[in-house]
């Protein structure tokens, strides 16, 4: 209620400084007709529309507000307080703002508002509204679920808002924040055939998971303690893991070329070098034919994980979410060497030859390798999930 009513009454203000002070009062607005005024009234005091815009709005807007603190007092619901102090807020503030432009003579008499010191009616208002906050959070903690721990850390947050502290409130405040976060525990499970190193499974659960948290849920990869409820599983499951011989084979090409090969003169019918109209020798390329064999060598190894990632709820047990995931790396290695006039061949070809035949990397290895591209299938299924867990 006191947000719903704070962002009304800001609303009210910032629509002031929309249009006249009179059209803001004809269309009931009349804190921002108010607001308008006095605005208009600093600037020019005389301006007979916006004094009798002022009066007028200031009356129906007092009696409106005093009628609806005095309905509020009679109804006696406890929860009624915090619109009760925002009501006395909002009249204070207004008498503050147009105290600033009375009092006004206008047509032989003179307008004012008799001061009204609010502070003692704002000071119950908000110990009641404390109060009230304070006992419905107790109320609310005796629910025991996580909706009620978080709703009652609001109350508890309002409570002390208005009051400053209540005896104990911290410590309230800390077992509401505690009991109302949902916990998820990420594990790994291995299902294969294959071992899988302990800095495999540590790097894997290297998910940022701290960004996937929000004001109410955290992800964990160690159980904090053993007193802390998790609420949620997830549990990555790799079902199969196949690592491919290492093949190695060639692949043999020959490489032709026509290149540059020096020139020769251009002579006449009588044998003679001819000249052209500078008295330069003519020459004319000569070109030869060049071929290489290429021998390549291509080493190639794959590795591919298999899985599934599982979202459960443990409170009642259940599965929230399951698809699966997978990942693959891959070796490929290309060396080569030449028979023949190597000028033949392109420059790529050339760094080729620069390339020896390697040492295959080893299955684990292999499996490591498929680390990053398995990390990225296991954070893109829990930030388009995470919904699930609240």
């Amino acid at each position: 209620m006191k947000r719903t009513f704070g962002i009304l009454f800001i609303a009210t203000l910032l629509l002031s400084g929309c249009g006249s002070a009179r059209k803001q009062l004809e269309t009931g607005n009349y804190d921002a007709a108010i607001n308008k005024a006095v605005t208009d009234l600093r600037k020019n005091p005389k301006s007979e529309k916006d004094i009798e815009t002022l009066e007028r709005a200031m009356n129906i807007a007092l009696d409106q507000d005093n009628e609806k603190i005095r309905f509020l007092k009679m109804e006696g619901r406890a929860n009624a307080w915090d619109e009760i102090y925002l009501i006395y807020k909002k009249m204070s503030d207004r008498q503050t703002a147009v105290r600033t432009v009375t009092p006004i003579q206008f047509e032989g008499r003179t307008i004012e508002w008799p001061y009204v010191d609010y502070m003692q009616e704002m000071i119950i208002a908000k110990k009641n509204a404390a109060d009230f906050y304070y006992a419905h959070g107790q109320e609310l903690m005796k629910n025991g679920t996580k909706d009620s721990y978080r709703q009652a850390y609001a109350e508890f947050e309002r409570a002390r808002e208005y009051a400053g502290d209540y005896e104990g409130i911290d410590l309230m405040m800390q077992e509401a924040r505690y009991l109302g976060i949902s916990r998820a525990y990420v594990t790994i499970k291995n299902y294969s055939a294959i071992k899988f190193p302990e800095e495999f499974e540590k790097e894997l659960l290297a998910l940022d998971l701290p960004r996937l948290n929000s004001e109410w849920v955290e992800y964990y990869t160690s159980l904090p303690d053993n007193d802390t409820q998790i609420d949620y599983l997830v549990n990555v499951n790799l079902r199969s893991v196949s690592v491919s011989p290492d093949r190695q084979f060639q692949r043999d090409s020959l490489v032709k070329a026509t290149v540059e090969d020096g020139f020769d003169y251009v002579k006449d019918a009588r044998g003679n070098v001819m000249k052209d109209s500078l008295g330069n020798d003519v020459k004319v390329k000569k070109y030869k034919n060049l071929q290489c064999a290429l021998i390549q060598t291509f080493q190639v190894k794959e590795c591919v994980i298999q899985g599934d990632v599982e979202m459960m709820a443990l409170y009642p047990e259940k599965t929230i979410k399951k698809e699966p995931i997978g990942a693959s790396s891959n070796f490929e290695h290309v060396s080569a060497r030449a028979i023949g006039d190597v000028n033949a061949l392109s420059a790529d070809q050339k760094r080729m030859l620069q390339s020896q035949v390697v040492e295959f990397p080893p299955d684990i290895d292999m499996v490591i390798m498929c680390t990053e591209n398995l990390k990225t299938a296991i954070r893109g299924f829990m930030e388009a999930n995470r919904r699930y867990i609240n």
